[in-house]
C-alpha cells in the first residue's frame, strides 16, 4: 500500500509540473504571438496613413484650398521650395487618422507618438512634424516598437516630381505591458485553472493521507476491539463449562460465583458496545445536554474519591491545589463528570511501570473562565501523538501489546464535550516525563 501511494503521489507530481511547464511554455508564445500581431497591425496602419498622406502630396499645388498653393499669385520664397506634405497638414490631422487606422485594426486605446520626417539629398533628415513626446520614445528600441513607411505622391500627379522625400514614423511605447494588458483576461483564466489543478492536487495527496491515516486507526481499532472482547468471552466460556460440571450444579454458593462473573463480564461488553455508540451519537451531534449550574469543585472531589483504591494499589496520589475562586458553570452534570474522569483515568493508567502515579490537580478562574489543569508523571507522548490525540479511534503505537485497555475513544469524547460547553482543551506532553491538559469553560453569568 506505501508503494503504491508512492508510485501514485510521483506520478500526480510529475504530471503536474508536466501541465505547468506547457502552461507557461503557451504563455510564452501567447504572448511573442500577440507582440508580433500588434507590430504587424502598427506597420498596416503606418502604410495606410502613409498612403493617404502621399494621395494629399500628389495634388500639393493644384488643388484648391491648400495652405500654401504651388501656383500662388503671392510670388515668395515658398514657391521655390520643394513640396512637403509635412507642412501642409496638422499634428491632429495625423493623430486622427492613425487613430482612426488602430481602431479598425482592434488597437483602441493605444498610447502611440508618430513623426513627418523629409530627407534631402545630403542624407540629413529635418522632422517636419512631431507629437510632444515622439523623439523620447522613438530612441528607446528596447521597450518600444516602431514603424515607418514612406509618403510617395501618386505617379502622375503634380507633386510627383516636385516634392522631397517623406517618411511617416509611428512609434507604440511599452510593447510588453500593452500585450500583457490585452492577454490579461486568458492569462488570469490559465493561472486560475493551473491553481485549481495544484488544489486539486494538494486536497488528492491530503486525502490519500488521510485515508492512509484512516487505515491505520481502523485497524489499531479492530485490533484493540478483538482484545476487548476476546477477554470476556474466554471467562464467559470457562464459566459456561465450569457450571456443566456436576459438582458446580450441585453447589449453589460456586453457580452463584460463576453466574456472577458471566454477568459481570456481560456487564463490561455492553459498557464497551455503548462506548462505541455513543462515539457514533456524538459525531451525529445526537447527544443533548441538560445543563445546570455545577460546581466543578464537588465534580472533581467525587471522581478523585473513586480513584482512591487504584491509586493505592499503586502507590500513588491526587495533589489537589482548587484554587479557583469561582467554580460555577452551566453544564451537564453527567458529561462534566465524565470529562474529569477520563482525563484522571487516563493520567492513571499511562503511568511509568513502577513508578508511583502523581497527578497534580488544580484550577483558577480569571472571571470569564474556569481552568482546570491536570498534570501528571506518566510516559507521555511524542509531537505527532500530541496533535492526534483527541482524534477518534486513536491510540500511539505500541506494537502487540495491549497493558492499556480501551478503543482510543476517552480524550476525543472529552474534547467533544468541552466544545460542547462552549469551552477549550490543550494537551501538553513530553515523552517520558508525563502529560498536561488544561480546560477552560466559561463560567456561569450572574
Amino acid at each position: 500500500m506505501k508503494r503504491i501511494f508512492t508510485i501514485i503521489t510521483v506520478l500526480i507530481s510529475l504530471s503536474l509540473v508536466g501541465i505547468i511547464v506547457i502552461q507557461i511554455s503557451w504563455l510564452k508564445n501567447m504572448v511573442l504571438l500577440r507582440e508580433e500581431q500588434i507590430k504587424q497591425s502598427v506597420d498596416a496602419s503606418t502604410e495606410s496613413v502613409a498612403i493617404q498622406l502621399g494621395q494629399e502630396k500628389g495634388s500639393l499645388g493644384t488643388a484648391p484650398g491648400t495652405k500654401k498653393s504651388f501656383l500662388s499669385d503671392d510670388l515668395s520664397l515658398d514657391m521655390f521650395r520643394p513640396l512637403s506634405i509635412g507642412r501642409g497638414v496638422e499634428v491632429d490631422d495625423v493623430r486622427n487618422r492613425i487613430e482612426k487606422e488602430f481602431a479598425m485594426k482592434n488597437l483602441r486605446n493605444i498610447r502611440f507618438e508618430f513623426g513627418i520626417a523629409s530627407f534631402d539629398n545630403t542624407g540629413n533628415t529635418v522632422w517636419e512634424k512631431l507629437s510632444p513626446n515622439f523623439l523620447k520614445v522613438f530612441e528607446n528600441t528596447r521597450d518600444n516598437i516602431h514603424s515607418n513607411f514612406e509618403i510617395k505622391a501618386l505617379s502622375g500627379t503634380a507633386g510627383e516630381n516636385l516634392s522631397v522625400n517623406e517618411a511617416l514614423f509611428v512609434s507604440v511605447p511599452n510593447i510588453k505591458g500593452l500585450v500583457l494588458r490585452s492577454l490579461r483576461w486568458r492569462i488570469a483564466t490559465s493561472l486560475l485553472f493551473t491553481l485549481i489543478i495544484i488544489a486539486a492536487f494538494y486536497l488528492t495527496v491530503r486525502t490519500m493521507l488521510r485515508q492512509k491515516k484512516l487505515g491505520e486507526i481502523k485497524n489499531d481499532f479492530i485490533n484493540n476491539m478483538t482484545h476487548e472482547f476476546k477477554t470476556p468471552i474466554a471467562t464467559i466460556s470457562l464459566a459456561v463449562d465450569a457450571m456443566r460440571n456436576e459438582k458446580v450444579i450441585q453447589d449453589k454458593d460456586k453457580l452463584s460465583y460463576f453466574s456472577s462473573i458471566i454477568k459481570e463480564e456481560n456487564q463490561r461488553m455492553n459498557r464497551q458496545v455503548e462506548t462505541i455508540l455513543k462515539a457514533s451519537q456524538l459525531e451525529k451531534q445526537e447527544v443533548d445536554l441538560n445543563l445546570k449550574p455545577v460546581n466543578v469543585h464537588e465534580v472533581i472531589h467525587d471522581v478523585v474519591d473513586n480513584f482512591v483504591l487504584q491509586l493505592e494499589e499503586k502507590h500513588g496520589q491526587v495533589e489537589l491545589q482548587l484554587n479557583a475562586a469561582d467554580d460555577l458553570v452551566n453544564a451537564d452534570e453527567v458529561h462534566l463528570t465524565n470529562l474529569v474522569n477520563n482525563l484522571v483515568d487516563n493520567a492513571v493508567k499511562y503511568g511509568k511501570e513502577n513508578v508511583p502515579p502523581v497527578i497534580k490537580l488544580s484550577t483558577s478562574s480569571n472571571g470569564k473562565y474556569f481552568t482546570m489543569r491536570i498534570e501528571d508523571n506518566g510516559i507521555g507522548m511524542n509531537r505527532d501523538t500530541v496533535k492526534r490525540v483527541f482524534e477518534r479511534f486513536y491510540r500511539a503505537h505500541t506494537g502487540n501489546v495491549h497493558n492499556v485497555k480501551g478503543f482510543g475513544l476517552g480524550l476525543s469524547y472529552v474534547k467533544t464535550m468541552v466544545e460542547a460547553h462552549n469551552g477549550e482543551i490543550k494537551a501538553e506532553s513530553t515523552l517520558g516525563k508525563g502529560s498536561i491538559f488544561t480546560v477552560d469553560l466559561p463560567l456561569k453569568k450572574n
